[in-house]
């Protein structure tokens, strides 16, 4: 990685929250609106404590609404055309298919890992970090297998790529390592 980005990193907790905030609300209800913050806060440096801030709540808001499995929340700062790819593994295995773009194909990712792992599977974060074009998310995801009944927790990450102040790509690791290798960052 180039020197001269700057890299912030901020620990991150889901809060729980069972409904849609108001500002969720919001930016849901008027997405040009939002199109617009997302841009001039998109513009602001890594370092700036706005952007830090709005960033932050973002995050946590995602993670709270992927929890109550509120999709359209979730992806609320995304692209329109938003592209979703899953861990390597789960593509590799014939689980799941290379990419998913929009709501849509997004939503269809989702009820595919739910065939094989329920609705149970609560991200539990751990750390934001924020190098300017890119967001990487640190959790753990404990699921449990719905044939088997077998508890496991993974390990979770996303390397999110933002152009405009808005997601573009979602790409999902099982090894917090790798997303971190992903960015140029080395543990």
């Amino acid at each position: 990685m180039s020197g001269n980005v700057e890299i912030v990193r901020k620990p991150l907790h889901a809060t729980g929250r069972m409904r849609r905030t108001l500002d969720q609300r919001l930016v849901l209800r008027f997405p040009r609106l939002a199109g617009v913050q997302a841009r001039l806060i998109g513009r602001l440096p890594p370092g700036s404590r706005l952007r830090q801030a709005v960033l932050w709540r973002g995050a946590q808001l995602g993670i709270d609404a992927y929890n109550r499995r509120d999709l359209r929340a979730v992806v609320a700062n995304a692209h329109p055309d938003f592209e979703y790819c899953p861990d390597r593994n789960w593509v590799d295995a014939g689980l799941l298919e290379p990419s998913y773009r929009g709501m849509e194909q997004y939503r269809r990712y989702v009820a595919a890992t739910s065939e094989v792992f329920g609705d149970e599977v609560q991200l539990e974060p751990s750390e934001l970090i924020d190098l300017g074009a890119q967001i990487v998310v640190l959790a753990r995801a404990p699921m449990r297998a719905q044939v088997s009944g077998v508890p496991l927790t993974e390990a979770w990450a996303v390397v999110m790529t933002v152009a405009d102040g808005r997601v573009t790509r979602y790409q999902e690791y099982f090894d917090h390592d790798e997303a971190l290798e992903a960015v140029g960052l080395r543990e």
